[in-house]
């Protein structure tokens, strides 16, 4: 395994500085951001399909710095509403690039339909009641599984044998059950990426989830969750309140190592050895309490060590 950084985590920086940082903190590879939720600040999606003279400046860049590309991350909502068709092409040009660049893998999200026509935004649907709520979650079913079935063998067509869907609430597919339905409905293409950050709030356990999904890790983010045990008293999990350094919330997001201790990441690699994964473990960086580039430095710096540590006892 090695580390990759995932640049939307520095997405004030430009891509050289980015690139350079990345370097710097020991880092072989980049999961590089091409639209969807991100603003995609380090590429144009559209000039790097259509132009290889860019591809190959892309890749000189990367390769002058001793990196590689670990991914391409598209995190869509392909089911929304008014947006689904356009994260649709976003996921399909993706892996058209992913194709023309040799990249096997690329990240995104399942997303998750509305509750009919004329629908506006999506209804995620987590409480097995009332009964209408129960149809509308088979009908978004019914929605998912065929167009899954159709980027899958998009994917496959393309040489793409990796989609990484994130287990991210507000999707559909956002824990073990739900990521092993698409997969059996659709093909081994579909697995998970792994981000323990999601899995903390929610009391889920990132080394079962692991070991559960064996071959479908298909990627791995490193972020943190801190609960605030007073908080969660008041508010449980499902705490509507904003994402800021307010610290009036019952969780939020942190630096690898600030809620949970070099020896849970420890664990989290050598139960991912277990399985068999080998690729990129990629630092993701949404900490509200933090500097981003500190937290960055501070993510890889403690990561390496786990990584020299385990691979000294493999």
């Amino acid at each position: 395994m090695e580390l990759s950084l995932f640049t939307d985590s520095v997405d004030k920086l430009p891509l050289t500085d980015a690139l350079d940082l990345a370097a710097k903190i020991g880092a072989t590879g980049i999961e590089l951001a091409m639209g969807g939720q991100s603003w995609a600040p380090h590429a144009d999606l559209n000039a790097l399909l259509t132009d290889p003279e860019a591809r190959n400046r892309l890749l000189g860049q990367l390769a002058e710095r001793g990196l590689q590309l670990a991914a391409l991350n598209c995190s869509a909502w392909p089911m929304h509403p008014l947006h689904g068709p356009a994260h649709v092409e976003l996921i399909k040009n993706t892996i058209r690039l992913a194709e023309k660049i040799g990249l096997d893998k690329i990240v995104t999200m399942s997303g998750c339909p509305g509750d009919g026509p004329g629908s506006s935004t999506i209804n995620w649907i987590w409480y097995p009641w009332p009964p209408d709520a129960v149809d509308l979650l088979e009908r978004q079913w019914d929605q998912a599984i065929p167009l899954w079935q159709e980027l899958s063998a998009f994917a496959e067509d393309h040489g793409v044998r990796r989609v990484a869907l994130e287990l991210h609430p507000l999707h559909l597919v956002y824990n073990v059950p739900t990521l092993l339905r698409l997969r059996e409905a659709t093909s081994p293409v579909i697995g998970a990426n792994v981000d323990p950050s999601h899995m903390f709030w929610q009391q889920m356990d990132p080394l079962r989830v692991v070991r559960a999904l064996g071959p479908a890790v298909h990627h791995v983010h490193l972020k943190d969750t801190e609960l605030a045990d007073d908080e969660v008293a008041l508010a449980g999990v499902l705490d509507q309140r904003p994402f800021d350094a307010s610290g009036h919330r019952a969780w939020r997001f942190r630096t690898i190592g600030r809620a949970h201790p070099p020896e849970f990441w420890a664990d989290l690699v050598g139960v991912l050895r277990e399985v068999g994964y080998t690729d990129f473990l990629s630092i993701e960086n949404e900490d509200w309490m933090q500097d981003r580039l500190e937290g960055v430095a501070e993510a890889a710096a403690m990561m390496n060590k786990v990584l020299a540590d385990s691979a000294a006892r493999a």
